[in-house]
C-alpha cells in the first residue's frame, strides 16, 4: 500500500513538473533557454536586410550566453525567411507562434512586412520587438506589446530634408519611393517635413517592391530637374536608379533613407555610387570609441570572423543586447507581459553610450539620425553637414 502511494506521489510530482515545463515552453521559455522567432528576408533582392539583422541578433545573444545567459537561461534565436513578401511574412509568423516555442518577434524587416505581421503578434499577445522599419504606426503607443529599438521615418526624412535646405540650399526636392506601405510611409514624412518649410515635392517617381523596374520613375523624376532625390527604396532598385541616373548624366543629390542598408547599397552601386548620402539610425559600425561599437565588433568576431561590421548588424545587434538587458529587468518568472512592463518600468536603457528611452506614451526607444555618405572606394564615411556634389 505505502509502495503504491509513493508510486502515485512520485507520479503525481512528475505530472505537475511536465504541465509546468509545457506550460513555459507554450511562451517560449524552458529552464535553460528563452527563444525567439524572427521574419524577415533571408532570400532575394532584400537579403543582406534580413541576413544582417539575423547576424546582429546571434552575435549579441552567443555574447550574452556567453557569460552565463540571462537569470540563467541562453538565448535562441530561431529565423524564418519571408523573402520580403506579407504574404509569406503572415505565414512565417503564425508558424511561429503556433508552434508555442517563441516568447516573442523579434528583428523583423520591413514596413509590408511588419504591418501584415504585427497585428497577428499583437492579437496572440505577443511582443513584437525591434523591427527594421521606422514606420510610424509601430510607433502608436496604444500598442503596448510593440517596442522599436530604432528612430522612425518621419525622424530620418525631417533630418534629410533640414540638411537638403541649409546645408545644400536645395529648392526642389523630388521622391522616389517603393510603391507599398514602406514607400508611402517615407512619402509621407518627406511631404511633412517639406511642408513645415513651405514647400512641395518637385517630383514623384515609384517602383514596384521585389523588382528593379525604375526607369519609369527616373524619366518622371528627371523630367523636373530636382536639386535632389529622396530615395525610400531596398538597395538593389535604389542602386539600379542611379547607376541609369548618372549614365544619362542626371546628378542631383541622392538622399537614401537607412531601410536600404547602406552597406548592401554601396556595393550593388559600384563606383559610381560616390556621393550618394544615406541616413543612418545606429552609430557608425567602424567607431569603437563608442563602448556598443566596440563590444558589437568582437561579438561579431566571435561568431563570424570573417564578417565585415555594418549598419544593418549593428542594428540587429542593438535589438539582441536591448532584449537581454529587458529581460534581466524582469523581477520574476519571465513572461511576454512581464518583458513588456520591464521596458515600460525601466524607462531608459544604457547600452554602453547609446539611449533607448521607453516609458507610458512611449515605445519609440532611440530618436538619433546620423549622415553617412558613400566614398569613391565603396567605404562610408560618417559627417555632420552634407557636402556639396559635383558632377
Amino acid at each position: 500500500m505505502r509502495y503504491r502511494s509513493l508510486v502515485g506521489t512520485f507520479l503525481g510530482l512528475a505530472l505537475v513538473a511536465f504541465t509546468a515545463s509545457q506550460t513555459r515552453a507554450e511562451n517560449g521559455v524552458t529552464p535553460d533557454k528563452i527563444v525567439f522567432g524572427q521574419v524577415a528576408a533571408l532570400d532575394g533582392p532584400a537579403a543582406a536586410l534580413g541576413q544582417g539583422m539575423r547576424d546582429g541578433l546571434q552575435a549579441a545573444f552567443a555574447a550574452a550566453n556567453q557569460a552565463g545567459g540571462v537569470k540563467g537561461h541562453k538565448l535562441e534565436l530561431i529565423s524564418v525567411d519571408d523573402g520580403y513578401e506579407p504574404t509569406k511574412s503572415v505565414a512565417a509568423a503564425r508558424e511561429l507562434i503556433d508552434s508555442g516555442k517563441v516568447l516573442a518577434l523579434i528583428g523583423s524587416v520591413g514596413t509590408p512586412t511588419s504591418a501584415a505581421v504585427q497585428p497577428i503578434a499583437t492579437e496572440a499577445g505577443i511582443p513584437f520587438v525591434g523591427a527594421l522599419t521606422g514606420a510610424e504606426f509601430l510607433r502608436d503607443a496604444s500598442k503596448s506589446g510593440v517596442i522599436n529599438v530604432r528612430a522612425s521615418y518621419f525622424q530620418e526624412t525631417e533630418i534629410m530634408v533640414e540638411h537638403l535646405t541649409k546645408d545644400l540650399g536645395a529648392a526642389h526636392v523630388a521622391i522616389f519611393y517603393q510603391d507599398d506601405a514602406y514607400g508611402q510611409a517615407g512619402l509621407a514624412g518627406v511631404k511633412r517635413a517639406l511642408d513645415k518649410r513651405g514647400m512641395t515635392l518637385a517630383a514623384e517617381g515609384l517602383y514596384e517592391r521585389n523588382t528593379t523596374a525604375v526607369k519609369g520613375a527616373l524619366l518622371a523624376i528627371r523630367k523636373a530637374t530636382p536639386d535632389a532625390v529622396i530615395m525610400i527604396g531596398a538597395y538593389k532598385p535604389t542602386a539600379e536608379f542611379i547607376k541609369l541616373a548618372r549614365q544619362v548624366k542626371f546628378a542631383p543629390t541622392f538622399v537614401s533613407i537607412s531601410f536600404v542598408g547602406a552597406d548592401a547599397l554601396a556595393k550593388e552601386v559600384g563606383p559610381v555610387g560616390a556621393g550618394v548620402i544615406v541616413t543612418e539610425v545606429v552609430p557608425f559600425p567602424e567607431d569603437t570609441s563608442i563602448g556598443l561599437v566596440a563590444r558589437y565588433q568582437a561579438a561579431l568576431k566571435a561568431t563570424q570572423p570573417d564578417a565585415r561590421p555594418g549598419f544593418v548588424s549593428l542594428e540587429g545587434y542593438m535589438v539582441g543586447r536591448f532584449i537581454a538587458a529587458a529581460l534581466d529587468k524582469i523581477p520574476g518568472d519571465i513572461t511576454r507581459q512581464a518583458l513588456i512592463e520591464a521596458v515600460t518600468t525601466t524607462g531608459q536603457f544604457n547600452l554602453d553610450g547609446v539611449a533607448l528611452t521607453y516609458g507610458a506614451g512611449n515605445n519609440r526607444g532611440s530618436s538619433q539620425v546620423f549622415l553617412t555618405v558613400i566614398q569613391p572606394d565603396g567605404s562610408l564615411k560618417p559627417v555632420d553637414t552634407l557636402p556639396k556634389i559635383s558632377g
